[in-house]
């Protein structure tokens, strides 16, 4: 069975990734643009987003290149501080009408517009009055949305609120391995969470109000789901429940503690058995603000997520499993078995909205970028996805994680996950070999598989 005849095919970025021009034309400082300024060791080789991809200058080649390799949906994100310096009040209309541009660009070459509000560079001036922690922030953000949402939305139909909520706010504000590179304790963690579910439910109320066509909302969190051991019912349920559960230590990661608000309108029971007290002030009509009705489930997905450990290792992995440049191991089922647990407990939609890998690539002798572990990649996990397809699980749509080599946070610039490559020198692009692979994939619609 084939992918269903509408599903879309694309790939993805995010704007401090790739955009570069960090305080020009009214930009106003995230907190990456922030804490990457000093060679702190935060950061591999002090390395930073200031130039990145200059996409902000380079946008129309970029598109260019994404309709050569049939690129038929972009999924891209807005830059906060670009739109708005300070986070609130001041418009900047240079920084909106870049995006309006790139908008235009892309419709104008044949391909979809699909918008991530917040993909993790947050407005400084707002972190320095408390960020996440503050009881206005999801008043600021809803905001900031509405700027936008008066902006693109006669032509932008696809939004995702935010992307990964377990990893700007875990490695961010817990764990201190991402800006603001804070260490934060759970009480506050808490806090923070509930913020930017509320700061995601008036974002989907401020679209649905305030769009010019019909929207399709989602939002966009890391969702790897556990595989199952074995073929027997018995390990198919256990591998499901190890998905929905939590613990105290890694609760910010739990797929739970994020999509049951969102999508079953209460935080998980688990959540209330581990922290009491600690769990967030829940005022009247806030589970009601969170709980929007959503058109799909994003999933930010790499490889399937680790039950519990066997010998030595996690029970994904083994002595000499394949990895990634990321060293992360390579898991192909878990793109058949989190779509199809996700369906069956959130019964949305699913948008891959990133999958893909980083690897040692370079431009040959020949002049060309032979990647084919990345096209080893991509066809083991497409297979594993469209066979969800023929079980009945409803996916709409894959994008590939990412269009181009980019920053990659706090490991620079080495890891290369892009089906373009960039040579951050001189700013050339050159399509890699699984560039030219996906474009039959995409044209086949993955009958190729």
């Amino acid at each position: 069975m084939a992918f269903k005849k509408d599903f879309m095919w694309g790939a993805a970025s995010a704007a401090y990734q790739i955009e570069g021009a960090y305080n020009e034309d009214g930009k106003g400082l995230g907190i990456w643009d922030a804490y990457t300024q000093e060679n702190d060791g935060r950061v591999k080789h002090g390395e930073n987003g200031n130039i990145a991809c200059d996409h902000y200058h380079r946008y129309k080649e970029d598109v260019a290149l994404m309709k050569s390799m049939g690129i038929k949906n972009y999924r891209f994100s807005i830059s906060w501080p670009r739109v708005m310096p300070n986070g609130i009040g001041e418009v900047n209309e240079k920084g909106l009408e870049f995006y309006s541009n790139l908008v235009d660009e892309l419709i104008a070459n044949g391909i979809e517009p699909l918008v991530t509000l917040f993909h993790w560079n947050y407005p400084y001036e707002l972190h320095l009055k408390g960020g996440w922690l503050n009881s206005d922030s999801s008043d600021w953000f809803a905001e900031y949305v509405k700027v936008v949402v008066d902006r693109l939305s006669d032509r932008v139909k696809y939004w995702m609120t935010i992307n990964e909520p377990q990893v700007f706010i875990g490695p961010g504000y817990q764990f201190g391995n991402l800006a603001p590179f804070e260490k934060r304790n759970t009480v506050e963690i808490m806090r923070m969470s509930h913020n930017v579910l509320l700061s995601h439910g008036k974002a989907v109320k401020v679209i649905r109000e305030n769009a010019k066509i019909e929207p399709k909302i989602g939002f966009a969190p890391v969702t790897p789901c556990v595989t199952p051991r074995g073929d027997s019912p018995e390990d198919i349920e256990q591998a499901r429940k190890e998905s929905f559960d939590m613990d105290e230590g890694g609760f910010v990661f739990s797929t739970i503690w994020w999509a049951d608000p969102i999508l079953l309108g209460e935080y998980p029971k688990k959540a209330y058995e581990i922290f009491a007290d600690k769990m967030p002030n829940i005022k009247d009509g806030d589970m009601e603000i969170i709980s929007q009705p959503l058109d799909f489930y994003g999933m930010n997905i790499y490889g399937s997520a680790s039950g519990k450990m066997i010998g030595n290792y996690p029970d994904n992995e083994y002595i000499g499993c394949p990895r990634t440049q990321m060293g992360w191991p390579i898991t192909p089922q878990a793109l058949y078995w989190s779509p199809k647990f996700l369906y069956e407990r959130y019964k949305l939609p699913i948008l891959i909205t990133e999958n893909g890998m980083a690897n040692d690539d370079w431009v040959h002798i020949d002049g060309k970028v032979h990647d084919p572990q990345r096209i080893d990649y991509c066809h083991r996990y497409l297979r594993e996805f469209k066979r969800a397809a023929a079980d009945g699980v409803d996916l709409m749509g894959y994008m590939y994680w990412s269009i181009m080599d980019n920053f990659e946070w706090a490991e620079g610039y080495d890891k290369r996950f892009g089906l373009i490559h960039v040579d951050y020198r001189t700013q050339k692009r050159t399509i890699k070999e699984s560039g030219y692979w996906y474009k039959e994939v995409m044209r086949t619609n993955g009958e190729n598989l």
